[in-house]
C-alpha cells in the first residue's frame, strides 16, 4: 500500500498547479515550477543509533525502488542521477542552481529520475543520507525546471 499512497502523491503533483511564491502548502513545499514532498520521514531517529537509521534507508530505499518500478513501466527507464554536483555548485555564490534542485541535493546523494510524459515535468525521487542529526526521509520532487 505504502508504494500506491507514493504513487498518488506523485499523479497529484503532476496536474496540481504550482504556487506563485515559495512556502508550504497541505502536503509539502512549493514555489514557482515546482512541488517537493517528503513522502516517507523517520520520526526522532536523527540521534538514534548509525546502525538502525542505515537499516531504515535501507528501507525507504526499497520504497524508493517500488515507486521507481512503477513508474519506469509508465515513464521508461529512470535516468539514474547523482546530485552530488548539484550540491556542490549550489555552494557556490557565483552559480545560479533553482531553488528545488538545491534543496533536494542538501538532503539526497542520488535521485531517480523521469520526464512525466504529457505533463513537462521532471519527478525525481530519492532517500536522505543516514547522516546524524538529521531524520532518514524519501523525497518526491515534481518541477518543470530542467536538472542542473
Amino acid at each position: 500500500m505504502t508504494t500506491e499512497r507514493h504513487l498518488a502523491t506523485i499523479d497529484e503533483l503532476c496536474v496540481r498547479d504550482f504556487p506563485a511564491a515559495h512556502g508550504w502548502s497541505d502536503i509539502g513545499a512549493g514555489g514557482p515550477g515546482y512541488h517537493l514532498v517528503v513522502l516517507e520521514t523517520t520520526h526522532g531517529l536523527g540521534t538514534g543509533d548509525q546502525g538502525e537509521r542505515t537499516e531504515i534507508a535501507d528501507q525507504f530505499i526499497a520504497y524508493r525502488e517500488g515507486v521507481a518500478q512503477r513508474l519506469n513501466e509508465r515513464w521508461g527507464e529512470a535516468y539514474p542521477t547523482s546530485l552530488d554536483g548539484v550540491f556542490l555548485r549550489a555552494e557556490d555564490p557565483d552559480e545560479q542552481i533553482p531553488k528545488p534542485w538545491a534543496y533536494l541535493s542538501a538532503y539526497v546523494r542520488y535521485v531517480d529520475l523521469w520526464e512525466a510524459d504529457g505533463t513537462g515535468r521532471w519527478v525525481a525521487v530519492g532517500v536522505s543520507e543516514p547522516k546524524e542529526g538529521l531524520e532518514v526521509q524519501l523525497f518526491a520532487l515534481v518541477t518543470e525546471l530542467d536538472p542542473p
